[in-house]
């Protein structure tokens, strides 16, 4: 990547890395100096972390039966 500002698009491609903390210099500058000038991507990073925070509080599914038959059996036929 280049040091060019970065897009809108590109934010996107790199939310998760940014969520996360597991971007390195100088992409997190170009971040956070596209974080700091566009309303917009600012906007979808706070839904992004409402989502996710909701989704945690969500309690776990159990996995059926037939499913791990299923993917024990697909595993057992490579």
């Amino acid at each position: 990547m280049s040091d060019a500002e970065v897009t809108c698009r590109e934010f996107v491609e790199l939310l998760t890395d940014y969520v996360e903390g597991v971007l390195g210099e100088p992409t997190l500058s170009r971040v956070e100096n596209h974080l700091a000038l566009c309303d917009g991507c600012v906007t979808y990073i706070d839904q992004m972390r409402v989502t996710v925070a909701a989704l945690g509080t969500l309690p776990p599914e159990p996995v059926p039966e037939e499913l791990h038959r299923a993917i024990a059996g697909a595993l057992a036929a490579k």
